[in-house]
This record gives C-alpha cells, structure tokens and sequence, in this order.
C-alpha cells in the first residue's frame, strides 16, 4: 500500500512515509476526496496533537469531507511544527502546557498566540527564526548542517526516517530554530514533550 502524505516533519514539510509515530494531529481538511493534499497545509488556526487512541473512537483515515489525521514521530517534532497538546484527549498535557505557556489563557487564545509564529499567511512557509544555540530548551528543534536536530542537554540528535540518530556535541553559535517562539516559552518554564525511544539512551526513559 502507497503511503499517505500526511507525516509532518519539524521543519513543516506533510511528507508520505509509512511510519506513524507516536501521536496524531489534526489542523482541519486538507485533502481531497482521493486523499491528496492541496495547496493548503491548514484549514483554522487550531493545531493540536492527539493520542493515538482515545475512548474507543474509531476513524478512516482521510475520509472524505473530514479533517486530515496528520502524524508525527513525536511530541517534540509535533512542537516545531506548531502543534498543541489537545485539550480533549490530552487534558493533563495541555494543562502543563498552558501553566507553562500562560496559565490564564484558553485554547483558543494560545491558538492565536501561536498561529502568527508558527506559519507565515501569505507565503504558507514554516516561520523560523535565528537565536544563540545554547540559550535554547531542552525539546526544541534547530536545523544543522542542513538537517532537523532535537536539541537536549550537552547534546543535539539529528531527526532520521522513523527514529533519532546517534547524539552529537551540541555545537556553538547561532542556528535556524524551527520551534516557534512561544512554545520555547513553554519548553523555558518546564514543559517536557513526550519523545521518541530512540532518544532514551540520551533523555533518559
């Protein structure tokens, strides 16, 4: 069977790989009744990222006239593509994230803080933006040597296919940070996404 385009990269990109991850998201309809993406890589500005179980619920993916299921590796990637906590399915975590956020703020307004920084309207590319790499959060994603790298610690690990590979020092000097700003907010005051297993000899379980 041909994989489906909807594997999304830290650095924005909705790819077709095989390999589901760990969580599910949701940022409105982008396909079309044969199951292509058009131009348009969101459809409202609520970008959430679900378990991929809940309550029994049961959904063919991209079915017509529904919102495209979009998967990530893990929280981390789902972070710097611009995505939530979903405050359904993952109430506790999206609890976290707002205390961490602004823990005055509903969904909705998070949303509106988040939106601006993660897309740019008119040319719909990912927004980036350059910063000192060692005043950056544990959880966040740069891009170095031209390839997406979770930063964690002393270290940073470079994004593969399906999995992270082997740790790297974490170099010096300004890089291309691909988590938008507000959520460095929320990784600065102690939110820790859920990450991949292949990143547990580094981060720990």
């Amino acid at each position: 069977m041909t994989a489906r385009q909807n594997r999304v990269r830290p650095t924005g990109e909705i790819v077709a790989e095989p390999f589901r991850g760990l969580f599910m998201g949701n940022r409105g309809i982008l396909h079309d009744g044969a199951g292509r993406l058009g131009v348009s890589r969101w459809k409202h500005p609520h970008w959430v990222t679900c378990v991929l179980a809940f309550k029994g619920r049961h959904r063919q993916v991209m079915r017509p006239n529904n919102y495209t299921e979009l998967f990530f590796l893990d929280e981390a990637v789902a972070l710097a593509a611009g995505h939530r906590p979903c405050a359904e399915c993952r109430r506790a975590d999206f609890n976290a994230f707002r205390a961490a956020f602004a823990p005055d703020l509903r969904a909705p307004e998070i949303d509106s803080l988040l939106h601006p920084a993660r897309v740019d309207r008119r040319t719909r590319r990912q927004v980036r933006h350059e910063a000192a790499l060692g005043g950056l959060p544990d959880g966040s994603f740069i891009l170095h040597e031209g390839t997406a790298h979770l930063v964690w610690g002393a270290h940073v690990l470079p994004l593969e296919r399906s999995r992270y590979g082997p740790a790297r020092a974490r170099p010096r000097g300004v890089v291309t940070v691909l988590t938008p700003k507000p959520t460095l907010t929320a990784l600065r005051n102690g939110y820790r996404p859920v990450l991949h297993l292949s990143a547990a000899p580094l981060t720990g379980p």
